[in-house]
């Protein structure tokens, strides 16, 4: 087994970035593979796997578990998410391992007498955690398509969390939670985080977590069982039934990865490849390239008022559809999503948006039922292999931390996933509270998602890899990205770096990026009837663009994000 020790990363870290480093608009080269992540040192990790003969799954693999370490915001093993897949020869497939609902869950179990949400339970508590599902997706995804022994793709990650690595001013604010908040529920997270459960670490700081590299070494010696059955499920059953959770050792065993086949759209010649539901990113993402793919969006101009307008409608009603229709196809089966992809859907949608009048979103549209936002603390990472297999995963702890509660003994952080799910039967309104039948409670149900891991083909070879973090800004940040490649002609990191905007029906109003357009351009569009916010940065997209005639990866981490990096060779 390669010994990925501490030192050795660093110093070939210094190395690659001499050889492949990426600034802003200015993409990152490479011949031999590719991966671009929110933390330096997990890019590094999966860049070594391939260099040292890994596929770009065993990458990604390498990669998710350096970022369960290094970057404890919303990597994890504690939450889950989606991997798309294409293979250089043309296998295209995905994987769904989505967070479920306990066992016990129901329906209105955040609700008291009233109706009302119990003390935010859905969002804060033990109560917020559905069964994680990272691990096994992971160790699925390697079951079919890895090549690399598991061992040793997990061994970074455990070298990292033994031997600790620099804490960064991203991690202030929790640490300063932990400082703070009262409650036996938080002395794991406390023990894990604080300098002997009270201190800071500063910036820079080495930051060890003995008890997170135990429970790897579990997930390195027994793959998925490591997880799911013996010590760790123990440790996580009874976290659960000291603080008042419902998770059990059965909720553990029972769960299951799913590989399943992905949405399939078409844009101006390009194969889309997206996840498939309980995410609803890759419907949304081909509804919107379909609806505009009947508009000359080069010529209306990148981020002009017309532009700008057009995308607008058209995220108006593909948010509206994911509303309506979207969720768990195991408990939704009429879910009528090849209607939604298609041209002839798109066509008729097409030919209710005026040119120059903003549509209105009316929330009568459906019955009246709740669904709080999603949060924007996720992460993406995208890689690409040598032989030009590619991978673009997307997962999450929900919140930034998750519930941030740690599991006593085991090191890791729970999601708060619960909170996605509708937790009010019966209420829809125009502050964009949104949700319908598909997306209650229920036990072994996932909940909906926005995650939207994207692979862009053209010619039977992937093109584009391209994932965000961002909760329901997602789909919009992926979208833009794809436009940018494909109708404007941008490279990479230009496509990356411009600004975005979003609208998701409800409520209706449009959110900028602060700085991103002119007033001019605002004054044009807000004479179409849009209403505007502003607001701070849209997601992280992290992306690799191939060009296949020069044999040449190039790969741009969002400078939206402090710590992240391109890294190939």
């Amino acid at each position: 087994m390669r010994n990925f020790s501490l030192s050795f990363i660093l110093l070939f870290l210094l190395i690659s970035f001499s050889l492949s480093a990426q600034s802003g608009r200015t993409p990152a080269p490479a011949r031999k593979g590719m991966v671009v992540s929110s933390h330096y040192l997990a890019s590094q990790v999966g860049q070594q796997i391939l260099a040292d003969g890994g596929n770009a799954v065993d990458a990604a693999i390498g990669t998710a578990f350096a970022l369960a370490v290094t970057l404890p915001s919303a990597g994890n093993i504690g939450g889950g998410g989606f991997l798309v897949y294409h293979g250089a020869e043309g296998k295209v497939t995905s994987f769904n391992f989505r967070e479920k609902a306990p066992l016990a869950a129901t329906a209105d179990m955040y609700l008291d007498e009233n109706g009302n949400i119990r003390d935010n339970t859905n969002h804060d508590g033990p109560l917020s955690v559905g069964v994680p599902g990272t691990v096994a997706g992971l160790w699925l995804a390697h079951q079919r398509l890895g090549s690399k022994p598991w061992p040793e793709l997990v061994q970074p990650a455990i070298e990292l969390a033994e031997q600790g690595f620099p804490s960064t001013w991203a991690m202030q604010g929790i640490l300063r939670f932990y400082q703070q908040v009262e409650g036996p529920e938080y002395e794991a997270a406390k023990k894990a985080f604080l300098k002997k459960g009270t201190g800071l670490y500063e910036p820079g700081e080495l930051w060890k977590q003995p008890d997170l590299a135990a429970t790897l070494k579990r997930i390195q010696r027994d793959g998925r069982d490591g997880f799911y059955k013996g010590e760790t499920a123990r440790l996580i059953a009874d976290f659960m039934r000291k603080h008042g959770g419902i998770i059990t050792e059965k909720d553990l065993e029972k769960y299951e990865a799913a590989e399943q086949e992905p949405i399939h759209g078409a844009y101006r010649g390009y194969d889309i490849y997206a996840m498939a539901p309980p995410s609803s990113g890759g419907v949304a993402l081909v509804e919107m390239l379909n609806i505009l793919e009947g508009f000359n969006l080069k010529e209306a101009g990148h981020n002009s008022a017309l532009y700008l307008h057009l995308l607008t409608e058209a995220m108006r009603r593909a948010y509206a559809d994911r509303a309506q229709y979207l969720g768990d196809p195991l408990f939704n089966p009429d879910m009528p999503v090849e209607q939604l992809i298609s041209k002839d859907h798109a066509e008729t949608l097409r030919n209710t948006i005026g040119l120059f009048m903003a549509s209105p979103s009316d929330s009568s549209r459906f019955n009246q039922a709740l669904m709080v936002a999603e949060s924007e603390e996720t992460t993406h990472f995208s890689v690409v292999d040598q032989e030009g297999n590619a991978v673009s995963l997307t997962y999450t702890l929900e919140y930034g931390y998750g519930s941030r509660l740690v599991v006593e003994g085991a090191g890791f952080l729970l999601n708060n996933e619960m909170g996605d799910f509708n937790p009010v039967p019966g209420v829809t309104n125009t502050r964009g509270q949104i949700g319908t039948k598909p997306n209650l409670v229920a036990p072994e149900k996932r909940m909906l998602s926005s995650m939207t891991p994207t692979i862009v083909a053209r010619g039977g070879k992937p093109v584009l890899v391209i994932g965000s973090p961002g909760g329901r800004t997602i789909i919009n940040t992926v979208l833009q990205v794809v436009l940018n490649v494909i109708d404007h002609g941008m490279n990479i990191g230009q496509a990356i770096e411009a600004g975005r905007i979003h609208h998701q029906w409800l409520p209706d109003v449009t959110s900028f990026e602060e700085f991103s357009i002119s007033p001019d351009t605002r004054r044009l569009y807000e004479m179409m009837g849009h209403r505007v916010r502003f607001r701070g940065e849209q997601g992280s997209a992290m992306g690799i663009f191939i060009d296949q005639e020069k044999g040449l990866i190039y790969g741009t981490a969002d400078s939206r994000d402090f710590d992240g990096r391109a890294v190939g060779n």
